[in-house]
């Protein structure tokens, strides 16, 4: 049986469309475009339903004939879901007060979907977790209220079946899967208590062992957490507002790691900074971590959270398991130019190195083969498109909307598992008329006065780090186990400690060579020194100054002043070294003798007139008095 053709879903200011696959993506014929703009669309998780409002009303219908399944009168709906059996369309809009309802009306309604019967309206006024959260087979459903888990059994909301009462209970994630279900919550600490995620299994709440796992940690205004695809461990991100230590902007991250075997750990990561991106491997034996300051880092972990495999470093933000988690896809988006990196997940060997700028958007397609980025409103509101790419770099199709017009919204058509199988990986650009958008080699910025100069060396701001197998050295250290590396650095560490409070051999005793140089001649005034060694730093800062002119570099007006007074200034250090050793003739006849390897000199009007004259040792030769010595 040939797998199903994917469908892209596009939402703009010009209306709300469907289209049919990639390669190329056409106007699905079943599908009557709404050229209403749309406030927002939704795909159920088998992709056998497909909704979306338009400002009237709420449409649900079948994509693949475009029936109408229902439709609701809900002009202000803003945000749409599916049950995962799709007996259950949950709708939300704002939260408001009027004068008729003043305690403000209920926004969170679920509806039978078939029949377009409403089954319970509720209250739910921030839009974080607004939708309430479904086992696989629909036999659980938990919501938070008031710092409590509601549950319910069976899609019936009259009764709540059991209750998971915390204080401040904040957040939680029921786990994907069939049952037994779990749930991960998590309470923030208060008063010098610590934060904690706790692990629970539905229904067992209650008594001090009901937790699966537990874990606490302090710096915490937030969490993430994210189940991996057999619900056997959760990853917590938890975030703080602001960074203490000055040492960034976005405050500070830590990653957490749950087992419901009870398991717990810190992830460790080797570079400092901001945790930007947790994926999970659809294998659910592996994770990705984005981390530290840019240049970032990426890093494969194993559920022990070893590393596996270290990317190195690189302008990237996040990180996108392909579906059959065949491929991994590192970018960096937002703040970043859009590069891309595609490697071969289970071989660790880059595939292409794709650029998107101004992407906004990023997602698969089911098949594993495609993927699509895009420029939306109201991130970017100029340039806005999206473009369909093959995983090997190869642009298959680009769009551009109208001039006046806004793209605001892209989504694939969610298929079922095993829709598409896994595909043995390409290494070669697939063809396309569009080519390619490989990122040409950047060169540094050279002023246009130093373009016809050769090329001089530049220090870069921050070192890359290339990947674990490209380093020098990386054959041997990958031989070893983690144990012996660990002894091996142990080994080396204490080596070095030993060499460093090792004493030092004292220095010879023997006498100093005797050599014929004479000493600097000190006149004993600290200022005369003072201004003596100000000069000296001048005239060596004017040499610097000289040769970056002699290699190319313009100056600007106030260096080239420094260079042009050196003759003024070597003028000055002359008077007064000359100045410091004063005038003094050596009186060999009467003396005749050397006094600790130095000249005995005594200070005479014999070589001066009635003026005093000064002249250096090295000038005592032309004296009249002295003559030659």
């Amino acid at each position: 049986m040939a797998p199903p053709v994917p469908l892209l879903a596009v939402r703009g200011s010009d209306g709300t469309s469907l289209l049919r696959g990639p390669p190329h993506c056409e106007p699905h014929a079943a599908f009557q475009r709404d050229c209403r703009p749309s406030r927002c669309v939704t795909f159920s998780r088998d992709g056998t339903l497909f909704g979306w409002c338009n400002g009237q009303n709420v449409s649900v219908v079948n994509p693949s004939d475009g029936a109408v399944v229902s439709t609701f009168d809900l002009p202000k709906t803003a945000l749409l879901e599916f049950s995962p059996l799709n007996n259950i369309l949950v709708t939300w809009q704002l939260y408001t007060k009027t004068q008729d309802s003043p305690q403000g009306e209920a926004n969170l309604q679920l509806w039978e979907l078939r029949s377009g019967r409403l089954i319970k309206a509720l209250y739910q006024k921030k839009v974080e977790s607004w939708c309430p959260s479904w086992s696989e087979d629909e036999k659980i459903c938990v919501r938070i209220v008031n710092n409590e888990l509601h549950f319910y059994e069976n899609n019936d909301f009259d009764s709540i079946a059991n209750k998971l009462h915390m204080q401040k209970v904040s957040d939680f994630a029921l786990s994907p899967g069939a049952q037994p279900s779990k749930v991960a919550v998590y309470v923030p600490g208060s008063k010098g208590a610590p934060s904690f995620v706790r692990l629970y299994q539905y229904p067992a709440f209650g008594g001090p062992t009901a937790a699966l796992a537990n874990k606490s940690f302090f710096k915490a205004d937030r969490v993430t957490m994210h189940w991996n695809k057999k619900a056997s461990a959760v990853l917590v991100t938890a975030s703080t507002e602001v960074d203490k230590t000055g040492a960034s902007y976005y405050g500070e991250q830590t990653l957490h790691y749950l087992g419901v075997n009870g398991e717990t750990a810190l992830v460790q990561l080797s570079k400092n900074g901001p945790i930007y991106d947790v994926a999970w491997s659809p294998s659910s034996t592996e994770f990705c971590v984005v981390y530290g300051f840019m240049p970032a880092k990426a890093t494969v972990f194993n559920l022990k959270c070893d590393p596996v495999y270290d990317f190195g470093t690189g302008p990237r933000n996040a990180a996108y398991y392909s579906p059959q988690g065949h491929i991994l896809i590192l970018a960096g988006f937002g703040n970043l130019r859009g590069q891309m990196e595609v490697w071969d997940a289970k071989n660790y060997k880059q595939v292409s190195k794709p650029q998107a700028p101004d992407a906004t958007h990023f997602s698969w397609c089911p098949d594993g083969e495609h993927i699509v980025t895009a420029t939306c409103s109201p991130r970017l509101r100029v340039s806005n498109g999206y473009k369909i790419w093959h995983y090997t770099g190869s642009v298959l199709q680009k769009w551009d909307v109208a001039a006046g017009s806004e793209l605001w919204e892209v989504r694939w058509q969610l298929l079922p598992d095993g829709s598409f199988p896994e595909r043995p990986i390409k290494y070669q650009a697939a063809p396309s008329q569009l080519g390619s958008t490989q990122a040409p080699p950047t060169q540094a910025y050279r002023p246009p006065a130093l373009r016809h100069l050769p090329a001089t060396p530049s220090s870069k701001l921050h070192e890359d780090e290339p990947p674990q197998d490209l380093r020098p050295g990386a054959s041997g250290e990958k031989s070893l186990s983690k144990s012996a590396l660990k002894n091996q650095r142990k080994r080396e560490a204490k080596k070095a400690a030993k060499q460093e409070t090792k004493p030092e051999p004292e220095p010879p005793t023997d006498p100093a060579p005797v050599t014929n140089s004479q000493p600097e001649a000190s006149s004993g005034d600290p200022e005369v020194e003072k201004k003596i060694k100000n000069l000296k730093k001048k005239l060596k800062a004017i040499e610097e100054l000289k040769e970056q002119q002699a290699s190319g570099k313009v100056l600007q007006k106030n260096q080239v002043e420094k260079i042009q007074k050196e003759e003024q200034l070597l003028k000055e250090l002359q008077e007064l070294q000359i100045g410091q050793v004063g005038c003094f003739c050596f009186l060999a006849l009467a003396v005749g003798v050397l006094i600790d390897n130095k000249v005995s000199r005594t200070r005479t009007q014999a070589c001066c007139s009635a003026t005093t004259v000064t002249c250096s040792p090295t000038e005592l030769t032309r004296c009249p008095t002295v003559g030659s010595f």
